[in-house]
């Protein structure tokens, strides 16, 4: 069974920066996609950035600019990079895994607090 495994949340100050990472017990190389979403209290998930296998990406618009994501396949680790943070940005980070069949893996999630 693939498992995930996020790092990197903490604690920020507004504009700082953090960079997360999603590591993966199986090769990322047969995964569809790897995105990471979020979620605040009282909020549903959302999707924050995604990236297919072809390195195409999506970023959601409320992030667009600040957040960017990368994998690396040699290390079977998915990144999310995060700057310019805001109070509106902490939320549990949730990295996912979608394979071609389409069944999907979720990690157990990492805090990111927003405060000052």
């Amino acid at each position: 069974q693939v498992q995930l495994v996020e790092s990197g949340g903490g604690l920020v100050q507004p504009g700082g920066s953090l960079r997360l990472s999603c590591a993966v017990s199986r090769s990322i190389r047969s995964a569809y996609a790897m995105g990471w979403y979020r979620q605040a209290p009282g909020k549903q998930r959302e999707l924050a950035a995604r990236i297919t296998s072809g390195d195409s990406t999506n970023v959601a618009d409320s992030v667009k600019g600040r957040f960017s994501i990368s994998r690396d396949n040699a290390k079977n680790t998915a990144y999310l990079q995060m700057n310019s943070l805001k109070p509106e940005d902490s939320a549990v980070y949730y990295c996912r895994r979608v394979s071609y069949s389409g069944s999907e893996t979720w990690g157990q999630g990492t805090q990111v607090t927003v405060s000052s």
